[in-house]
Order: C-alpha cells, then structure tokens, then sequence
C-alpha cells in the first residue's frame, strides 16, 4: 500500500496557508498545520478540524518546533504580511523570517523534507526594474516602516539558499505577488478587501496617490496551484507567482464597483511611506520551469470573493 506523504504548513490557519491546506489534502496528503493565530484564524480550517488526515497544531515558529513522524514536505508561509499587521507586530515579522525559517529549515533537514518558503514581491522593493524577473535584486529601504517585512522575507530567501547549499536541504523559493481570494480579513489593509469592503456599504473607494501605481492581482486558486507546482518540482532558485496582469489601483477600484454594482464614489488619501509605484511578475521562468500560469481573470475572482462573502449569493448576482 502507498504511503500517504505528510506536509507541514506553517501559517496553515491564514488566509494562503488554509487555502493550501485545502489543496494538499485534495491531493491525498496529511497535512499538519502550524499557526500561533496571531494574523490566522480557527474559522478558516474549522471544515478540516475533524478529518483523520488535518492537525491542528497551536504553536509560534519562532519557537523550536518538532513532530515525531515522519515529514515530506515543508511550506513555511506564516508571517505577518499585511501592512497593518507588520507594522503591528514589527519585531515578530523579523523572528518569524529569522528564527521561524531557521526552524522550519531545521524540521527540513532532520527529515529530510522538501521545504518551500513562501517569499514575496516585496523583495524587490520600489523597483528599477519593469516587470521584475527573478534575476532582479531589488531597490529596498531597510530602514523605513516596510523593511521589517521586505527584509524579513529577503534574509529568509538568504537562509533558505544558505541551507540549500551547505546543510544539502532540497529547498524552493517562491516570490508571491499580490493574491486575494476568500478568507482574506476585511480590515486588513490590503486594496482588495478594502475596496469590496467600501463599495458594499457604498462608501468612497479610497486610493492612495493619484491611484496611477500598479499592482497584479492573482486569485488564490491559481497562486496556490503554483505553489504545489513548484513544491513538488526540482527547482531551488526563486519563481514568481503571480498574475502579470498588471492595473492601476484606480482601475482595480473602477472594477471592484462595476463588479459589486456599487453607488460609491472614489476618493483619494495621501500615499504612504515607500509604497512601491509598480508590480508586475515576469512570469517566464514559472512558464518554463513549472508550465504554469494563472487562469482567473479578474471580474471572474471578484465575483467568487463577494459570493464568498454574501451568504447565499451566486457570483455576479451580488445585492448591494
């Protein structure tokens, strides 16, 4: 008889992390999940709370963490990573970067799991660079109010390479951009849950700037297909995941209210501090390396996002 791999997902109770456990245990995996709930959430993986092949395990990485049986894989995705959240928790999004990816690395390489850091767009900072490729280092403030989780996340991807190269651990490193989908917190700072969030009250969109800088959204479906694509393959250099569809977040507003049907109006704040003025994934190396690419156009997404959201609504038939 086969035996069932089992996965650890750190950060398994979040808003990626549940989504991914939902796929991996699709997938016939057991999947042991890791979440002190500080960003996470019990509701997001209460539908797997009794299944024979999900455990819930209450407990901060930054903690030395060990199972008795056997692992396979390792996905370390806990982190805050929000803006409201990082910027709440400043000195605990660098543990969780430094100490939690040590330990994680360290479950890893005692048993001999592959292990997948969810890193992030982040790392490339304001860039210099358009659309950015792996190869592209980054132009980052170390200093400002973003660099305790732009930096979390790029020494992260150093101690991941670093254990891959001298300690022999089978690593991967995936660079996530900007993803929505169900699950994703109202009040959590983020364009998406914050336009959908206004517009269904009908109160003003607001848009930092004059709304000109860009962002690529992918739906969740897609990101976390990507994830398991690159887990589950040879790879150990860093792949973007993300959608290159690249918008203005005037035009994601634009979107948000012809899709939800809303009387509001769009207003505009001041900008905050180092917000990157574009993103967009160059998406060639996940194409070649992994043949994947996203398939959820946007109104599609935002329509299984309110539906997620407005009990009993059918997407695209949501009453504002």
């Amino acid at each position: 008889m086969e035996m069932v791999s089992t996965a650890v997902v750190s950060g398994g109770a979040g808003f990626l992390g549940s989504h991914l456990c939902d796929y991996l245990l699709a997938k016939s995996h057991r999947v042991i999940c890791v979440d002190n709930l500080d960003t996470g959430s019990l509701q997001n993986i209460e539908h797997l709370r009794n299944g024979d092949d999900f455990l819930f395990v209450n407990h901060d990485v930054t903690e030395p963490f060990f199972i008795e049986e056997r692992v396979d894989y390792v996905f370390h995705l806990a982190s805050p990573a929000s803006p409201i959240d990082y910027l709440r928790l400043p000195l605990h999004t660098l543990k969780v970067g430094s100490y939690g990816t040590h330990n994680m690395l360290g479950l890893a390489k005692f048993k001999r799991a592959r292990f997948l850091i969810a890193s992030t767009s982040e790392v490339y900072g304001d860039p210099q660079v358009h659309p950015q490729p792996e190869t592209y280092w980054g132009h980052v403030n170390p200093i400002g109010p973003r660099g305790v989780y732009d930096e979390a996340k790029r020494y992260a991807e150093a101690l991941t390479m670093a254990y891959h190269r001298q300690q022999g651990v089978d690593t991967a490193i995936a660079r996530i951009f900007n993803t929505y989908g169900p699950r994703m917190r109202p009040h959590d700072g983020r364009a998406i849950p914050t336009f959908i969030r206004q517009a269904l009250e009908n109160k003003p969109l607001t848009v930092f700037g004059d709304g000109s800088q860009t962002r690529s959204f992918c739906y969740v479906d897609d990101l976390i297909r990507g994830l398991y694509a690159l887990a589950t393959s040879g790879e150990h250099l860093p792949v973007n995941i993300g959608n290159p569809r690249e918008m203005t977040l005037l035009e994601l507003a634009e979107a948000v209210i012809r899709v939800t049907g809303s009387k509001s109006e769009i207003v505009f704040e001041a900008l905050p501090v180092d917000d990157p003025q574009v993103r967009q994934p160059d998406i060639t190396r996940a194409r070649q390396v992994l043949g994947w690419e996203p398939e959820v156009e946007l109104d599609e997404g935002l329509k299984r996002l309110l539906a997620s959201m407005v009990p009993g609504s059918a997407p695209g038939s949501v009453s504002v």
